[in-house]
């Protein structure tokens, strides 16, 4: 294996990118190195690129639809198995014993991380992620397809989780932007009603 890896990185708020070359990195304990195979580009990756977020250090690598597998496991990692396909979405992990987080509020959690903003995401060759970021991708899913659904999918998943719609009815999307676009292959269960009245993205949402 190849010490050297190539990543997408910013180095200051409003920076341009920088394609760099730095060392491959290791996992620690509770954490996996994954070979990314695709990341999706989500336009919150310009909160890295603009400075936005608060207390944000630079250099970082953005990207938080990540797909791709375990290439090497750190201390401590039994659940998971090198060569396994794995996501890393928006969610970098949380602490499981805040007062959210004991409550199975986990995405609320004080001490929770976001992937490519409190650490390197997927704009490279390989990142490090700790295992509760982690969520499994079956292989017959392609990367490229799996990538977004790791954030846009699992938006508006829940959205529809707790919607109450059910199979067979009829549901709205207002506009197929880049959210919208995902519920397309959600909703393949239930009548869809698209209302973006651009050409383009009705006929996206039609095939």
């Amino acid at each position: 294996m190849n010490s050297k890896m190539k990543a997408a990185q910013i180095s200051k708020p409003g920076g341009d990118w920088e394609l760099i070359e730095r060392d491959v990195p290791d996992p620690g304990a509770g954490q996996v190195r994954v070979k990314v195979e695709a990341c999706g580009i989500c336009h919150s990756d310009s909160l890295v690129k603009e400075g936005l977020w608060p207390g944000l250090k630079y250099p970082r690598v953005p990207g938080h639809e990540v797909a791709g597998h375990i290439d090497a496991m750190g201390e401590n990692v039994t659940a998971w198995t090198k060569g396994q396909r794995v996501g890393v979405g928006w969610h970098g992990g949380h602490c499981f014993v805040c007062e959210q987080c004991r409550r199975g509020d986990f995405a609320m959690c004080i001490n929770r991380k976001v992937t490519g903003i409190d650490f390197d995401g997927g704009y490279g060759e390989y990142m490090i992620a700790p295992v509760t970021a982690l969520a499994a991708i079956p292989d017959e899913l392609p990367a490229e397809e799996a990538g977004p659904f790791m954030c846009a999918g699992v938006t508006v998943f829940n959205a529809l989780r707790n919607s109450g719609a059910r199979a067979g009815e009829l549901v709205a999307v207002h506009g197929i932007g880049g959210l919208g676009h995902r519920w397309v292959p959600i909703i393949t269960l239930t009548r869809l009603l698209q209302t973006s009245c651009q050409s383009c993205k009705s006929s996206a949402a039609r095939t």
